[in-house]
């Protein structure tokens, strides 16, 4: 029976699983909803990931890779998660990571340098040819994750606050927001939050895409907070980067996640705050699903 290696790219929004033989032939893929412990429980992920293995239809699986959102921030977490995925597959080799290594890891085709994650939270993550590994932001949403989706949707919903009583000088965000959400009065944008956002992480997240659209439209204010969120970013790459074995010159940054879809919003400003500090923006050479199927391979493939 013909074996698979399993690459999983675990986030807060959505999942995305790459088999394929120790060959790396026969791909298989499928995509399914977050996966973050915190949200959906322990057995809860291990039975998403279970049907989406199952969906793929592979018979053996001789070794799993997976990067996942939140791990590495508790040790309970860690534990925890780690014996749902190992009842769920027994027998089965399996190496848990954070998923910023897997961005790496297919960033780089698992070779030095440094890579951002920044989708619903951000984090980045560097290697250096010595196997030094140092990790960097990620800490929470609630009082971290700076140039995520979550901190970018709220700097958008405190500047649709600021431009409505004047704090701050009014501009297309405004008029946008209060024809997007339908507002009566602007004070009735507290309930519509409350409401479709504010209890769920995902939903907050996905309200990035509102402060894009108002960048767009040529907001001073929400154009501001992509700088400032390339701001965040950049210094967790030279964070990196000083603990890293790298030249002085001509390290080089890689990055993945939904905010980056914004486009030049974000990776403009980023990549002139990188090559300030010598280093240079390149596009990743694979998917962090792909960088967790080589991970697999590199771990457990003996072809």
């Amino acid at each position: 029976m013909d074996e698979y290696y399993i690459g999983i790219d675990g986030g807060g929004t959505k999942t995305a699983l790459l088999a394929a033989h120790g060959d790396g032939s026969d791909t298989r893929c499928i995509q399914t909803t977050g996966a973050s412990w915190r949200e959906h429980g322990f057995a809860g992920v291990a039975a998403l990931i279970e049907k989406a293995v199952n969906d793929m239809g592979c018979e053996t699986i001789s070794g799993i890779a997976a990067g996942m959102p939140c791990y590495g921030e508790s040790a309970e977490g860690d534990a925890a998660l780690r014996s749902a995925l190992e009842a769920t597959f027994p027998g089965v080799p399996l190496y848990l990571t954070n998923d910023v290594e897997a961005g790496w890891a297919g960033a780089f085709a698992l070779s030095p340098g440094i890579h951002l994650v920044c989708g619903t939270g951000s984090i980045a993550y560097g290697c250096d040819d010595r196997g030094t590994k140092v990790r960097c932001g990620g800490w929470d949403d609630f009082f971290s994750d700076e140039g995520s989706a979550y901190w970018i949707a709220r700097k958008g919903m405190e500047l649709f606050s600021k431009q409505s009583d004047g704090r701050a000088q009014a501009g297309p965000l405004l008029g946008y927001f209060r024809k997007e959400f339908a507002l009566a009065d602007d004070i009735d944008f507290i309930d519509y939050v409350h409401k479709n956002f504010r209890e769920s992480r995902e939903g907050i997240a996905s309200f990035q895409m509102r402060v894009k659209e108002a960048a767009l439209l040529g907001d001073h204010g929400a154009r501001a907070i992509y700088y400032e969120a390339a701001v965040e970013l950049s210094l967790m790459a030279n964070s990196i980067r000083h603990q890293l074995a790298l030249p002085p010159s001509g390290w080089q940054v890689s990055y993945s996640g939904g905010v980056f879809k914004s486009g030049d919003l974000i990776l403009k400003p980023l990549e002139r705050l990188i090559e300030a500090e010598g280093g240079v923006l390149v596009e990743p050479k694979h998917t962090p699903v792909e960088g967790a199927l080589l991970l697999a391979l590199s771990k457990f493939s003996k072809q």
